[in-house]
């Protein structure tokens, strides 16, 4: 046991209602690592799948066909009307009723989604829900003069919404989608409820068999949260910065 370990293994024989035994017990610790790279891994996933569903759901606002926007709106309405906690638990034990499954060894049967799959999955749409509409409005944003300009080039309607629509409209959307990802990072926690290995699971876990380590562990998760967030808010601050057109997002 090294200096560190031995700190904290004096402080819990001191102070039994502040056990952080992640600190000191290597098992418990691999336990920590763990829930904190899912958390991580989670984390990431779900805000790049967002932000890809966004955009596509935003560019399909914009459809001719009636049936298209139809549907597009009724996914966010879906989406943005029920819990995500909701959400989780629909998709992982109703619609994972439906998931085909495969047997590694002829007996178990395992689904190809696991809860983590579903997780993604849930969590992606919520968020994304919401991200068409930011998209949406930084679209609309985006000047009627300058979609004429470039379709008059003989643009298509694709091309102008790649090279010239999206380009100025993500600049516009880029605060509020700041916003809405960090509420996504956050929200990943509820993917407890569904047996997800992130950081509040095995920090519960640990709780629940060292009573002593429930104080310890709330605390290293609130500073862990803050953590998180703060690197994602620091980065999507100075990307903004960084795209900043003068007239444009302000």
């Amino acid at each position: 046991m090294n200096a560190f370990q031995q700190f904290f293994y004096d402080v819990s024989a001191d102070h039994p209602r502040w056990n952080f035994i992640f600190f000191y017990d290597p098992v418990q610790t691999d336990r920590v690592l763990t829930g904190l790279w899912t958390t991580i891994q989670l984390s990431v996933t779900c805000v790049i799948l967002s932000v890809i569903i966004g955009l596509i759901g935003a560019w399909l606002q914009g459809a001719q066909s009636r049936l298209i926007r139809a549907i597009v709106q009724g996914y966010i309405q879906f989406f943005r009307n029920t819990p995500p906690l909701i959400q989780l638990l629909f998709f992982y034990f109703a619609l994972g009723q439906f998931t085909p499954t495969y047997s590694p060894d002829g007996w178990l049967e395992i689904p190809i989604i696991s809860n983590v799959g579903w997780a993604i999955i849930s969590l992606s749409f919520f968020a994304a829900s919401f991200n068409v509409e930011i998209f949406r409005a930084g679209i609309e944003a985006v000047p009627d003069s300058t979609k004429e300009a470039s379709e008059s080039l003989g643009m298509s309607r694709l091309q102008t919404f790649i090279y010239v629509v999206f380009p100025l409209a993500f600049r516009v959307s880029l605060p509020a989608l700041n916003n809405n990802l960090v509420n996504l990072v956050k929200t990943t926690t509820q993917a407890l409820a569904i047996a997800v290995p992130e950081l509040l699971y095995q920090m519960v876990s640990i709780y629940n068999d060292y009573s002593t380590a429930q104080n310890a562990c709330m605390v290293v998760l609130f500073i862990v949260y803050i953590v998180l967030v703060g690197v994602l808010v620091m980065g999507m601050n100075a990307w903004e910065r960084s795209a900043k057109i003068p007239g444009y997002g302000q």
